[in-house]
């Protein structure tokens, strides 16, 4: 069990290891099970108890916690259909959790799923579990979902963290942040936030941050905040490479092929003008500038020019007959 649990996940924790137990659990066994003092586990039990979940408390030889009659939740019922989108789109998202053995939390938490399923629903979700072929991702990044539940909580409830963060290179530092939004994008996991370290609107891959402590401080979300464009136009900006593309063709027609993380686009003479920065120069180029249908032109960013003339070159041998 991580030991930088939130008091609410520690909580909800608590809550599971009642429902999952018939005779009573002393403070000692919910202790060890959380990996925490007996004063930190009743003090779970109190912010159930203030949740209004009736926990009771008993005492001799087989007393402990246990759930009133009304604390269970009533059972969800899937059509067939649903439960099968259901797994599917477990296993579309993470290729491991086909496997019942395997030592993961989405594929325990898909079996606990199937398990409660009607029988006849069950057995169909169970046997495309077991029989879907799925390829797994060769450059995985999934956060933990301990730490991005506290972001998540930490932005509810409008408090100021510090997270400690390690850059794709391996530098690593601790950064003060407001954690405006959680946004997942094409499969990544991101935070929105203001840096105070920057003084600055940053984007952090969730999957990349190694710690996260709750301070005492407040903050005040932007008004009107959009999370998702704030977000594209964040991934856009500040990286190491400078660039700036040119077109003839008008503003308009451009502008449908542009997506946030490019740059910026502006009005320049009868045409536009792309600017922003990337941290890899060649992708931009093999996969951003190659796909526009206008002719452009590279007026600045030599590391984007540099990258753009090796495309060319391999380009032009590409349909060069051999002397």
């Amino acid at each position: 069990m991580p030991t930088d649990l939130s008091p609410t996940a520690r909580a909800l924790r608590t809550l599971e290891i009642l429902q999952f137990r018939t005779a009573g659990v002393t403070a000692d066994e919910l202790a060890s099970s959380l990996g925490v003092t007996e004063r930190a586990a009743r003090r779970y039990i109190g912010i159930l108890r203030e949740a209004g979940i009736p926990v009771h408390s008993t005492r001799g030889p087989h007393g402990g916690y246990r759930l009133g009659r009304g604390a269970r939740l009533p059972p969800v019922v899937f059509t067939e259909p649903e439960a099968l989108g259901l797994v599917m789109a477990v296993l579309d998202a993470q290729p491991t959790a086909a496997d019942p053995d395997a030592d993961d939390l989405v594929a325990a938490a898909l079996g606990k799923v199937i398990r409660a399923l009607p029988e006849r629903v069950g057995r169909q979700a169970a046997a495309l579990r077991e029989h879907a072929s799925a390829v797994p991702d060769q450059n995985p990044a999934r956060p933990d979902p301990a730490l991005t539940s506290m972001l998540v909580a930490a932005g509810a409830e409008r408090r100021r963290v510090l997270i400690t963060y390690r850059s794709g290179s391996g530098n690593e530092w601790e950064a003060e942040v407001d954690p405006w939004a959680v946004v997942v994008r094409h499969g990544r996991w991101y935070l929105l936030c203001h840096s105070h370290r920057a003084d600055a609107v940053r984007t952090y891959r969730i999957d990349r941050v190694r710690a996260v402590r709750q301070t005492a401080h407040g903050f005040e979300m932007p008004e009107g905040l959009d999370p998702v464009a704030a977000l594209e136009e964040n991934l856009g900006k500040g990286w190491e490479f400078a660039t700036r593309v040119a077109f003839e063709a008008p503003m308009a027609d451009v502008a449908q092929w542009i997506r946030p993380p490019m740059g910026r686009l502006e009005p320049s003479g009868d045409g536009c003008v792309l600017v922003g920065s990337t941290r890899n120069p060649t992708m931009y180029a093999q996969e951003w500038l190659a796909q526009l249908p206008f002719a452009f032109r590279v007026e600045g960013g030599q590391e984007l020019r540099a990258a753009v003339e090796a495309l060319a070159r391999r380009f032009t041998a590409a349909v060069t007959d051999p002397p």
